[in-house]
């Protein structure tokens, strides 16, 4: 569940990406960084322990509009994609509120994604989390590659309750913003109604709302700016993963300070 900060009146809504290793988890967090401008962002963080040394939790958090005068700041962060790193991917999913699943298109991945996608349902239920009901947004990378699993077998196997998904090419860029638009879009009703006890709206009556208020769009992610420049990666480690652990629950108190 978001962190909130009654005093501040800032929330911390943490966003996994989770998904096989080298499905493009990193590289989704990567581009979004380049994106977004100085001021709308933290630092781009690597938390490694000395025996999960390719271990990569990715910590941004993001400004993103007003929760009834509360200032909401996404943390998005990645689970390591190798399923030898089982408790430390369960440790991630300890409170979130939104998850993109980043599935690999290559066919001889496809039972890399389906396996990745039941430890995630597993991980889920012993934190007492149904999968079924937490915002998520399937993302089917590497569409710019030959050899692909189609769109309709996906969602055969991995998405049969129709919920949201995008194609995409994470290197490139494609879909990447569009995917963390729709994930926070999602999430952010979720946190109104468990943090503040908002009943959420039909889509019709939401619909006559936002065209009665005129809404803009409130989150507006990419930076002006047109000239990539240069990703810093800061990285800290630690003896072991419950000292990471730690680090992110400060991380999310001192983003709301």
């Amino acid at each position: 569940m978001a962190f909130v900060n009654h005093v501040s009146k800032k929330i911390a809504i943490k966003i996994v990406y989770y998904g096989p290793g080298l499905s493009g988890k990193t590289t989704n967090l990567r581009y979004i960084f380049s994106k977004i401008d100085a001021d709308s962002r933290g630092d781009l963080l690597c938390l490694e322990t000395p025996v999960e040394r390719t271990l990569f939790f990715d910590l941004l958090p993001i400004k993103a509009g007003m929760i009834h005068g509360y200032t909401a700041h996404f943390q998005l962060m990645t689970v390591p994609g190798q399923v030898f790193y089982e408790a430390s991917r369960k440790s991630v999913l300890k409170a979130v509120d939104g998850i993109v699943f980043v599935a690999d298109s290559q066919i001889p991945l496809i039972d890399a994604n389906l396996e990745n996608f039941d430890s995630l349902r597993k991980n889920l239920l012993d934190h007492g989390i149904d999968l079924n009901t937490i915002p998520l947004v399937f993302q089917y990378n590497k569409r710019d590659l030959d050899n692909l699993i189609p769109v309709e077998t996906f969602n055969n196997l991995l998405n049969p309750n129709g919920r949201p998904y995008l194609e995409s090419s994470a290197i490139n860029g494609m879909g990447v913003l569009e995917t963390l638009k729709e994930i926070a879009k999602l999430t952010v009703p979720e946190v109104r109604e468990k943090v503040f006890g908002e009943k959420r709206l039909t889509k019709e009556k939401k619909e006559k709302v936002e065209e009665q208020e005129k809404k803009p769009d409130e989150f507006k992610f990419v930076s002006k700016e047109k000239d990539a420049k240069p990703i810093r990666v800061t990285k800290l480690r630690f003896k072991s993963q419950r000292d990471i652990e730690k680090e992110m629950e400060s991380l999310a108190k001192e983003f709301t300070k």
